[in-house]
């Protein structure tokens, strides 16, 4: 039964900054994607990526999901090795944010849309870069709120790693 409260906490994080109006990227998935597995435990990234796939449906599932949705994963799983402290936690949420950059990213390369060569790839990356910055601050301000709940100790949910 917790894990479904907790389960329906993520989903309700999720889908109020992916439902409502936004900059493009600027949600709270990757804060959520770093910190759900780094505090609560690795055994709540499936609750994340079903929250996510669910969100996905109402807004459309896209060509590029298995690239979102498998750096979600990713970043969840190397989210363990940055939970020692404050610095250490934001930097693993904003380096989870690169590399969501990084993977969907070259998943749009990889899926034709600026030409197979090494012109295409820098170009999907560098028209990218708009969204990688709301992508940015959007983690670190999510990631933010997420270290004050942490702090005064509303997110104590008695739950080991």
């Amino acid at each position: 039964m917790k894990y479904f409260k907790i389960f329906i906490g993520i989903f309700l994080a999720l889908a109020a900054s992916r439902f409502v109006p936004h900059p493009p990227n600027f949600t709270s998935l990757l804060a959520l994607s770093f910190y759900v597995p780094a505090v609560l435990g690795i055994k709540y990234l499936p609750a994340l990526l079903i929250s996510f796939v669910i969100t996905d449906i109402f807004i459309g599932i896209h060509s590029l999901a298995v690239f979102t949705w498998g750096s979600v994963i990713f970043i969840g799983f190397f989210s363990q090795y940055f939970t020692k402290n404050f610095n250490s936690r934001i930097s693993g949420a904003l380096l989870g944010a690169c590399l969501f950059y990084i993977i969907t990213n070259f998943g749009v390369w990889s899926m034709g849309s600026y030409g197979y060569n090494l012109e295409g790839l820098i170009l999907s990356y560098t028209l990218a870069i708009p969204f990688f910055g709301y992508s940015l601050i959007s983690t670190f301000i999510f990631s933010a709120i997420i270290e004050c709940l942490l702090k005064l100790n509303i997110l104590n949910l008695g739950i080991s790693k």
